[in-house]
């Protein structure tokens, strides 16, 4: 079967940085629904498209074209005491950027920032995706297809492996827009 629209391909894959430093090698394979459902970046939907099991490629994506450039307006210097304790670096919390005004809070999507470091009395959040900036390298096999249920279709997305849907499903979905799709570890 091809990869068309309304596909469910099931992909493994190793994701380096434009110097082969790896970053990720998949413990477990990719599953999205394809055909513009914003489940994959587009240039990787894009190369798959009318593949059958077993292709293989290396992609390589730039900045914009995956978790898009890195914005130094994301990155806030906020007071400890805003903060529960313990904190430590590494830890996220949800936020909308302070540029936002009243009437576009409602428009505009919340970051996840992430803690970068600590001072007695200052804490460093960075708003952007932690491969903001970076040209990266995807090889990916297509190991499945198959025809997506009306169910998924109609959502959108993949359902559990056996085409049910639970409400704590993961979508192994490589998206710039969320990083609990994302499968980096």
């Amino acid at each position: 079967m091809k990869i068309v629209k309304n596909s469910v391909v099931t992909a493994r894959y190793t994701l380096t940085d434009a110097q082969d430093n790896l970053i990720e090698e998949g413990q477990e394979p990719m599953v999205y629904l394809h055909g513009g459902y914003d489940n994959i970046f587009p240039k990787i939907e894009e190369a798959l498209e009318g593949k059958e099991i077993g292709f293989a490629t290396t992609l390589q994506l730039d900045p914009e074209d995956a978790f898009g450039d890195y914005d130094a307006t994301l990155v806030k210097v906020e007071p400890r005491s805003r903060f529960p304790e313990p904190l430590e670096v590494g830890m996220q919390f949800e936020g909308m950027p302070e540029d936002a005004d009243d009437a576009d809070e409602s428009m505009e999507e919340a970051h996840i920032f992430t803690v970068t470091d600590l001072a007695e009395d200052k804490v460093v959040l960075d708003g952007n995706h932690p491969l903001a900036g970076i040209a990266l390298r995807f090889s990916l096999t297509v190991e499945d297809v198959r025809a997506a249920s009306d169910e998924e279709i109609a959502h959108g997305h993949v359902h559990g492996a056996h085409g049910h849907h639970h409400e704590d499903d993961e979508d192994d979905g490589l998206t710039g827009d969320e990083y609990r799709s994302y499968p980096l570890h």
